[in-house]
């Protein structure tokens, strides 16, 4: 079921629709995300938001299940997987979390032998976090922030559910 590499629409759209099984809360945005191998065309991990328990983001969930499946720590992710991923967000990855968990920007920056192109649908509103560095961190890193456009107005209304009207 998956998309080409190449379809970058087709494989946000597939992101997009995991974000829509993220449950609405008022102190999250719903967020889907992949990690695609585009030498081999293979998707490799997906996650949504609050996918497991806790206060969990999408890119997070896409390497707790890598780093599961080839049993290793997080941490040690970049020693096991190729070298030719790329990132696909429906939301840019964070760079700072209110929770004081790890922002998903130092997540794919330990992974920046791997991960090399990171595909957003749309940068993050400032509701939570007034100034996210992600796309700069990534950039300043080596790591293209490429946007995919066309999904906008979905991926918001998708990411803002569940949050108070006046904001």
């Amino acid at each position: 079921m998956s998309a080409p590499a190449t379809d970058h629409q087709a494989l946000m759209q597939q992101a997009l629709e995991l974000a829509k099984q993220s449950p609405p809360k008022p102190t999250n945005f719903r967020v889907g995300a992949l990690v695609v191998d585009y030498s081999s065309n293979k998707v490799l991990a997906t996650g949504y938001t609050l996918e497991p328990p806790g206060n969990t983001h999408a890119e997070q969930c896409c390497f707790v299940k890598l780093a599961k499946k080839h049993g290793v720590p997080e941490e040690r992710l970049a020693e096991v997987l190729p070298s030719t991923l790329a990132l696909y967000t429906t939301m840019e990855p964070c760079s700072f979390r209110l929770s004081g968990n790890l922002p998903c920007v130092e997540r794919v920056l330990r992974l920046g032998s791997c991960i090399k192109k990171v595909y957003v649908g749309v940068q993050e509103p400032k509701k939570f976090v007034s100034d996210n560095t992600g796309q700069k961190s990534l950039a300043d890193a080596g790591i293209e922030v490429i946007h995919v456009g066309g999904l906008e107005e979905e991926i918001l209304e998708v990411a803002t559910a569940g949050h108070d009207e006046a904001v």
